[in-house]
């Protein structure tokens, strides 16, 4: 708890700063928008979190978001669940390859995903003609990224079902045992008998699934499946696992810090949003990545020089 501590206290910091700056911060729309837009934020950052603390990571996250839109706009004309469905199935599909090609090819995850994220772009090129593909008008898909459920935006409720089957499959499942094993130590796992490849496959299922999923909530909120979106979305995932303590080399993590992390880069944003609007700065979109960039870079430092200092106590701990 005491290592959460920091990202907890700037939580707080920014909502108490945007309450008292912002006159509409704390209004039900903006809190409902940015529940509604983050979501899908938070479903491939929960993705992520599980690769990464496996040793892992997944550069396809993004690409694999706008093929599922791609492809769950193209089926909305069978129908709202045959189309999300069919995003979700593209994403665990590429999810599982990721895993396949790393444990039967044995070949590093960068590099892996790095070829499945430049393969799914170019599928969604050609699937969508180079172009926005619009869903079905006679669809009902645009509901399940813009409708509610009990008056709350069904794209947050399937990032915090999502969050919450995620907390607890890494503390209480087998799966999540053995991820948080295979991160600590590949080799080490193995000894212990326990079925590392599955294991490794299954987190890359997971996480493609849920880029999947994010994809289907992108092509519903903005009307259309979205080939050249989700650009730099690894980045945000990766920023915000990290931000929430999980460590880049593995082995430690934690699926609720992560929703942390990716709050904490959402109110970031939010933040900058409102203060573009009140006209004393003018920063474009871009920025983002700037600050994206800036945060991941910071977080890594700080992770550095912890890992640093354990080892320098294992070295002089008696014996």
């Amino acid at each position: 708890m005491k290592k959460n501590l920091p990202i907890l206290l700037a939580l707080a910091a920014l909502v108490v700063f945007g309450l008292v700056r912002y006159e509409h911060f704390g209004s039900a729309y903006n809190i409902t928008s940015f529940w509604r837009y983050n979501s899908m934020f938070a479903l491939i950052s929960i993705g992520m979190a599980f690769v990464i603390i496996t040793g892992g990571i997944d550069l396809s996250v993004g690409t694999v978001a706008a093929l599922a839109s791609v492809v769950a706009a193209l089926t909305s004309v069978y129908g709202g669940w045959v189309a999300v469905l069919a995003g979700c199935a593209a994403g665990l599909a590429v999810g599982v390859l990721n895993g396949l090609i790393n444990t039967r090819l044995k070949i590093l995850p960068f590099i892996v995903t790095l070829a499945t994220s430049l393969g799914a772009h170019g599928v969604a090129l050609l699937l969508g003609k180079n172009d926005a593909v619009s869903i079905a008008a006679e669809s009902n898909l645009g509901n399940f990224g813009q409708g509610d459920l009990f008056g709350l935006p069904i794209p947050g409720i399937v990032a915090l079902v999502a969050a919450l089957a995620g907390w607890l499959a890494l503390r209480s499942s087998r799966f999540g045992r053995h991820a948080l094993a295979i991160g600590g130590s590949e080799e080490a796992a193995r000894l212990m008998g326990l079925n590392v490849d599955r294991t490794l496959v299954t987190a890359y299922a997971v996480s493609g699934l849920l880029a999947g999923m994010a994809g289907v909530i992108l092509a519903a909120q903005f009307g259309a499946g979205q080939p050249n979106e989700g650009v730099g979305w690894e980045l945000f995932a990766i920023s915000a696992v990290v931000l929430g303590g999980t460590l880049l080399t593995g082995g430690e993590g934690s699926v609720a810090m992560t929703i942390a992390g990716v709050l904490l880069l959402g109110l970031v944003f939010n933040l900058l949003n409102f203060e573009n609007g009140l006209g004393f700065i003018s920063l474009s979109a871009y920025w983002q990545s700037v600050i994206r960039g800036v945060f991941l870079l910071l977080v890594i430092v700080l992770q550095a020089r912890v890992l640093k200092q354990r080892g320098k106590k294992r070295v002089t701990a008696p014996a």
